[in-house]
């Protein structure tokens, strides 16, 4: 796969999207789970898409159960909990895995060119994600997974990923990244 217009992803009601579809737009691609400490960012994600759209800007949530099975439920399930609980309206997609074996394309290619860079250790929710995960592997800092639900990918018009952002990061980082780009 030599861009991220080659691969192909399943939205939430089962139909295949070719990621060539959002050529021309500045992308978000976000992991999420619905019983998160972070899953109130679907309140800020929603504004950014909000405040954005109509300039070129779509963000693609791709729900995952892979960190402390957080994102339990059917897509179906996932997709009424953000419309009515957050009011999103953005695109929604099945549930993937992140990292391992079975691994989405679109994350195995993002993470190749975005590979984990660390937390800003300036905020205490970044310190206690740091001292968790060290707990569960000494040296995860040193792959490029994805850590923990929430994790951002942002992709200029042309497609090429040109930031990732931890679910810690806080949102007018991202905000000023997005607003950079349109």
């Amino acid at each position: 796969m030599n861009s991220i217009y080659d691969i192909t992803v399943i939205d939430i009601n089962g139909e295949m999207v070719k990621m060539d579809a959002y050529r021309g737009d500045v992308i978000l691609v976000v992991n999420t789970a619905t019983e998160c400490g972070f899953t109130p960012q679907y309140e800020n994600l929603q504004d950014l898409y909000e405040k954005y759209h109509a300039r070129g800007f779509a963000i693609l949530d791709f729900p995952c159960d892979q960190f402390g099975h957080q994102a339990p439920g059917t897509n179906s399930e996932i997709a009424t909990f953000c419309s009515t609980r957050f009011g999103v309206t953005f695109p929604q997609f099945t549930k993937i895995d992140v990292n391992g074996d079975n691994q989405s394309d679109l994350f195995r290619y993002l993470k190749l060119y975005l590979p984990f860079n660390g937390f800003d250790m300036s905020n205490d929710m970044s310190q206690m994600m740091d001292k968790m995960l060290r707990t569960m592997d000494a040296n995860y800092e040193k792959n490029p997974d994805i850590k923990w639900n929430f994790t951002k990918f942002l992709i200029d018009r042309s497609g090429r990923p040109v930031a990732r952002f931890e679910p810690t990061d806080s949102i007018e980082k991202v905000d000023l990244a997005i607003n950079a780009l349109l």
